[in-house]
């Protein structure tokens, strides 16, 4: 490939890009609209500490900045990634020695999930006597990420991924800014550019002007002028191996596992291999993907078709044998199979409501006729006495107690007119005229 266009910036378009007003600021009107409480605390001069949650891309690190430039004070940043211990004392000192001046401090920190809990710790002092206003951004959700004590100090805000229309015209901005932007250039961009680069990039602005960039310094590419036409079969050719947003350690994560759990639960086996198929193909591992089989089987069709869990463990060890690229067959044979079988949630039910009884009423004693009684003396307390059988009755049909006596004639489990498990509630009704 011949070589790039003279005079390039050094940095990419999404960071040169990035608003330097509220007004330029797109995307994520139910936050910073005028006459909403974020704004108007930024033009009062006087904004809490905030937790900025948010897909990567949707506008966290360009907010924190907006709103330290508005306020007109002090403005440190630094990455939970790349800073420690060390890194946050000596902001501090700064914070502190400019507060004796009467100056005030604004501390943003990215990923601030990424600080363990004795770092996230040393913040809360600074915050409590008025060292700093604190702003973190998180792509984790803040209430298992953040501890506790930092998050009652901070008012959490959401940010959403954009929408297509939203990163539509952050690219349009981007290409008719001649300063920042690429409008020093000529390009003639198809509308459907613009869209197919907003589909792919799953609401993040980032991930949009780096793809558009891309696109524009392949077309100028060995070019003698500044001028590019780009088309739909230009943007495939380029962007064609863009990532599935999936990050595995993310909310993503549980909200595309909560689908495929969710599509099986709901004899959905369309629902699930797609589910299936966004998780494999954004690189899952597929042996977590078989665990939740195996607990699915037993949670949600249980003895509605005992053989669920036998094929689950077995597309589990299939997997272990084959591995990849063809282990992902059994898993959507597994998949398939647990979504169209029958469901039952008797046993999953009936154990919380005994667990209920068990850490409400605590340990009940044990009927004294089903004790043990391996010497003499629990014999001769009555361990065990008027114990029957069950071998020696017809089909093991009898009427005995084996609950407490608290909980005498308790049922928990509740079998369902669902599959194995119909059979399941005739055989016990059978057996209780059988007792009678």
């Amino acid at each position: 490939m011949s070589a790039q266009p003279i005079n390039r910036p050094i940095k990419p378009l999404a960071e040169r890009m990035r608003p330097l007003d509220f007004n330029a600021f797109i995307g994520q009107e139910d936050l910073t609209a005028e006459d909403l409480p974020l704004r108007k605390a930024v033009n009062n001069g006087n904004i809490p500490s905030i937790i900025l949650w948010g897909p990567p891309g949707s506008g966290k690190t360009t907010l924190a900045r907006l709103i330290a430039s508005k306020l007109d004070i002090n403005f440190e940043s630094i990455s939970a990634v790349l800073s420690g211990v060390k890194d946050v004392r000596e902001i501090m000192d700064r914070a502190a020695g400019l507060k004796k001046e009467g100056k005030e401090t604004l501390l943003f920190v990215d990923e601030v999930h990424r600080f363990n809990k004795a770092q996230q710790d040393a913040f809360l002092h600074h915050i409590e006597d008025g060292t700093i206003t604190f702003i973190g951004a998180t792509t984790e959700n803040p209430s298992f990420e953040v501890v506790p004590p930092l998050l009652s100090r901070c008012k959490v805000m959401v940010l959403k991924g954009h929408s297509e229309e939203a990163l539509v015209k952050i690219m349009k901005a981007a290409l008719l800014d001649p300063e920042k932007g690429l409008g020093r250039y000529e390009i003639d961009i198809d509308d459907k550019v613009l869209s197919f680069v907003a589909a792919i990039s799953h609401g993040d602005a980032r991930s949009a002007l780096n793809s558009l960039e891309e696109l524009v310094n392949y077309k100028l590419a060995g070019n003698d002028s500044d001028a590019a036409t780009i088309g739909i079969v230009d943007a495939e050719e380029v962007l064609n191996r863009k990532a599935l947003l999936y990050d595995k350690g993310g909310e993503e994560h549980y909200n595309v596992i909560s689908a495929f759990i969710k599509s099986m639960r709901g004899s959905d086996p369309d629902g699930a291999l797609y589910w299936l198929a966004r998780m494999l193909e954004a690189g899952e591992d597929p042996l977590f993907i078989a665990r939740r089989m195996v607990i699915f089987a037993s949670e949600d069709i249980g003895n509605a078709d005992p053989r669920a869990i036998s094929l689950a463990i077995a597309a589990k060890d299939s997997f272990h044998f084959i591995g990849m690229p063809e282990g992902w067959i059994p898993l959507a044979q597994a998949a398939s199979y647990l979504a169209t079988a029958p469901k039952s949630n008797a046993s999953y039910m009936g154990y919380k409501e005994a667990k209920k009884d068990v850490l409400s009423l605590g340990a009940l004693p044990v009927p004294m006729h089903i004790r043990n009684a391996p010497t003499k003396l629990m014999k001769g307390l009555g361990y065990g006495k008027g114990y029957k059988y069950p071998h020696d009755y017809k089909e093991g049909a009898l009427d005995e107690q084996h609950l407490p006596d608290r909980l005498k004639g308790k049922k928990y489990y509740r079998p369902k007119d669902s599959g194995y498990e119909k059979r399941i509630m005739e055989r016990m009704e059978y057996l209780k005229t059988k007792k009678k």
